[in-house]
């Protein structure tokens, strides 16, 4: 069984497409031990209560230095034998040494098809303002592992979303999460768990 750590720092939204994914059987053999937020207040945490999983704040406005904010997450996750560390919309960087103990484990969704629209600068509506100002005709979502660069580590998934002529950056958002994100985030821990997910020279292969 595959334990998670779902880190978030907002609304949820793909915290509660996991949820309900584990809940219907679309993911398998996996467990969510805990949810993580820097944002007391995120309502992700109201979700993870809800659904009867231990919710942490652990915020660098509580330490005095970053490095001291980045070993208490690490040693957070590492003590509680965390499989693999699921970014949903987690808005911090996330620490050298976590990436380092768990490489090819830490997964995260971006609103767009990289290696467009994504790096240094590219999250939430920014994603979306970049692809209706650039005149896309098509955008959608990306479920990656994370390596030390933004956006660059190997792609698992992606699901196209058509871009409609009357489209704001807001309606977009909601159309990417509902018909790419919601989606694709939970099929892929569900392959990982299952074993059908493989990195072999920086890219991920599904097997079959």
């Amino acid at each position: 069984m595959l334990k998670l750590a779902v880190l978030v720092s907002g609304g949820g939204t793909n915290l509660q497409a996991i949820i309900d994914a584990i809940s219907a059987g679309t993911i398998t053999n996996a467990v969510i031990d805990v949810v993580i937020s820097n944002n007391a207040g995120a309502y992700a945490l109201e979700r993870a209560k809800n659904s009867g999983i231990e919710g942490l704040c652990i915020s660098p406005k509580n330490y005095e230095t970053r490095e001291q904010f980045n070993d208490a997450l690490t040693q957070t996750i590492v003590d509680r034998g965390i499989d693999l560390v699921v970014l949903a919309g987690y808005l911090v960087i996330i620490p050298p040494q976590l990436i380092a103990a768990y490489k090819n484990r830490i997964i995260n969704i971006h609103p767009s098809l990289i290696p467009s629209f994504c790096g240094t600068g590219y999250y939430g509506l920014k994603v979306h303002e970049a692809a209706l100002a650039r005149g896309v005709k098509v955008t959608g979502a990306t479920c990656h592992f994370v390596d030390e660069g933004t956006d660059t580590g190997p792609i698992i998934l992606q699901k196209a979303v058509e871009i409609l002529p009357d489209d704001t950056p807001k309606s977009l958002q909601q159309r990417v999460m509902e018909q790419a994100e919601w989606i694709i985030m939970p099929k892929a821990i569900d392959l990982i768990a299952n074993g059908k997910v493989r990195v072999e020279d920086g890219v991920a292969k599904i097997i079959e």
